[in-house]
């Protein structure tokens, strides 16, 4: 498995490269290429997409953590950018009308409605339950929330705002044989909920835990317990970004030897 990063809020060290806050990565596994998120910004996505060599017509499939701006603002431009339809896993749940209330009531749903995607040539496949949807690809479904989770946000119901639980937040999971490497979002659900279900439903060590694990501004009694937790848990390695935030990231690596960071151009062989 190869993975790369197309979209993070870091840009690293390679010239014609953009951050952007926000998340997609390019998985390669048994021949097929799935794309993962798609960022917060169409321009951006493609820029970077182009200058790492990554053609938009190549993806075999797209697969979505969950239906917040910073992870489906891109959607639109790339499926411009196709001549042909692509098929699209995800939570029945990305749809739903999401919003903040700090520091102003603004939208951080799917900045595009179904209808519109779908006459671009996006083919929805939504299920709130696990799937393996291509060889060595399964969606882990709707996360079990045993632990704390790192929810935000408001959902639109008759009229009120009530606090949005991202139901929808799901991982990727790849199968590599003897384990498997987890790709987050993310990780609303929780990340030691996340790692937990993975090796539930695939019986399998992880090898690699790949994401944003939205641990920016937490207390440090949550932040050792999800060191605790993967420590634990034994995750072979930790690639850390986006909603870690950088302090965060800076104390799991200091108590977590395996602990990397995401930028824009990583890529990472398992």
């Amino acid at each position: 498995m190869r993975l790369t990063v197309i979209f993070e809020n870091h840009a690293g060290y390679r010239k014609g490269l953009l951050g952007y806050h926000g998340f997609s990565a390019l998985v390669e596994h048994n021949g097929r290429k799935v794309l993962v998120d798609s960022g917060t910004d169409g321009s951006v996505l493609l820029r970077n997409m182009d200058s790492l060599g990554v053609s938009p017509g190549e993806i075999d499939a797209i697969f979505l953590t969950h239906g917040h701006y910073d992870h489906t603002g891109g959607l639109k431009a790339f499926l411009q950018e196709r001549e042909n339809g692509i098929d699209v896993y995800a939570h029945p749940g990305i749809f739903q009308r999401r919003v903040a209330l700090k520091q102003k009531l603004r939208e951080i749903g799917i900045p595009f409605t179904r209808e519109e995607l779908e006459s671009l040539g996006a083919r929805f496949h939504l299920s709130p339950k696990h799937v393996e949807f291509l060889p060595g690809f399964l969606s882990s479904g709707e996360i079990e929330r045993k632990h704390w989770d790192r929810t935000v946000g408001y959902l639109t119901k008759n009229g009120e705002y009530v606090k949005d639980p991202v139901r929808d937040d799901v991982a990727l999971i790849v199968d590599l044989g003897r384990e498997v490497a987890v790709i987050t979002g993310c990780g609303h659900s929780g990340i030691l909920n996340i790692a937990e279900q993975a090796i539930m439903l695939t019986g399998k060590p992880i090898g690699a835990l790949i994401g944003g694990f939205h641990l920016r501004g937490a207390k440090r009694e949550l932040l050792d317990d999800a060191i605790g937790g993967l420590k634990s848990l034994k995750v072979g390695r930790l690639y850390a970004g986006h909603c870690t935030g950088i302090d965060e990231y800076a104390y799991l690596k200091a108590r977590l030897q395996n602990t990397g960071v995401l930028h824009v151009g990583l890529s990472l062989e398992l």
